[in-house]
């Protein structure tokens, strides 16, 4: 493995302990919640309305980690069947320092609008990751590379 791999494959395994963190911190919010009796696992089976603000927002960013980051496993993989680049490499920790801070804002505070720049500026992160992929694809394809 080449050292612009190994950074790839780094930043691919912090994205998924992104999830795994959130996951986490969502067990520790719901456990005592339901030891407590303050929820009825019956009245979560099919909702989350029961659940208060903290855990919903934990829950949701912990979604979140299967939206655009499913994409982003994506063009990793195409990355390293093509033996990845600088660029590839630093556009994926930038993505993956995006979907960190994104998931911050989103447990903690929750302020929308900065939650939202965050989200989009790691959305054309990985657009330019994905047409990065794209030229590459076709140069390959084209016999110009």
């Amino acid at each position: 493995m080449t050292g612009t791999a190994a950074w790839l494959v780094a930043a691919l395994l912090l994205q998924g302990a992104i999830a795994l963190v959130l996951l986490w911190v969502l067990g520790m919010i719901r456990v005592p919640l339901v030891q407590r009796g303050q929820i009825r696992i019956p009245d979560v089976a099919l909702s989350r309305e029961p659940w208060p603000i903290a855990e919903k927002q934990v829950s949701n960013a912990f979604d979140n980690q299967f939206q655009l980051p499913l994409l982003f496993y994506v063009a990793v993989g195409v990355a390293l069947y093509f033996t990845p680049n600088v660029i590839e490499a630093v556009l994926a920790w930038l993505f993956v320092i995006s979907r960190i801070v994104h998931a911050v804002i989103f447990a903690t505070r929750n302020r929308v609008v900065p939650r939202f720049f965050v989200y989009t500026a790691g959305y054309f992160v990985l657009c330019a990751l994905w047409v990065e992929l794209v030229i590459r694809l076709i140069l390959i394809a084209t016999g110009s590379r």
